[in-house]
């Protein structure tokens, strides 16, 4: 599902006050299509993107704490310094990523695709790597 920029604009405005407990609500983004996205510095804590198409997305130093990203398509997406600490990477497509200095603290990344992901500088303390494809990753 496409949405457009002003509803996606909407949308964050409407997370960021649910943040700060000053009503709005959590982003509910399940199976939206935000291929090329430039999210840059976006605070997307708590966030439902299950099923979400971020394919080639600009999500350098996006917060995704707490995010629900199970089943994301994030191929060639860039995710350099973003704050993924907790987040459910669960079957996630990221191949070919690059992670360079993220934060993937407590992150589930089971049976995610990682190939070719550059992981260099990237925590990934207390991380599920549970068969997870970790074939030609960068360290």
């Amino acid at each position: 599902m496409k949405i457009t920029e002003d509803k996606l604009k909407d949308i964050l405005k409407q997370h960021a006050l649910w943040l700060k407990d000053k009503g709005g609500m959590r982003a509910e983004l399940e199976g939206v299509n935000l291929e090329d996205a430039d999210l840059e510095g976006v605070n997307l804590k708590y966030a439902h993107l299950r099923y979400a198409n971020l394919e080639g997305a600009n999500l350098r130093g996006v917060n995704l704490v707490g995010a629900n990203l199970r089943f994301a398509g994030l191929r060639g997406a860039n995710l350099r310094g973003a704050e993924l600490e907790g987040v459910n990477l669960r079957y996630a497509n990221l191949e070919g990523a690059n992670l360079e200095g993220a934060n993937l603290r407590d992150a589930n990344l089971k049976y995610a695709n990682l190939r070719g992901v550059n992981l260099v500088g990237v925590n990934l303390e207390d991380a599920d790597l549970e068969g997870a494809n970790l074939e030609g990753v960068k360290k």
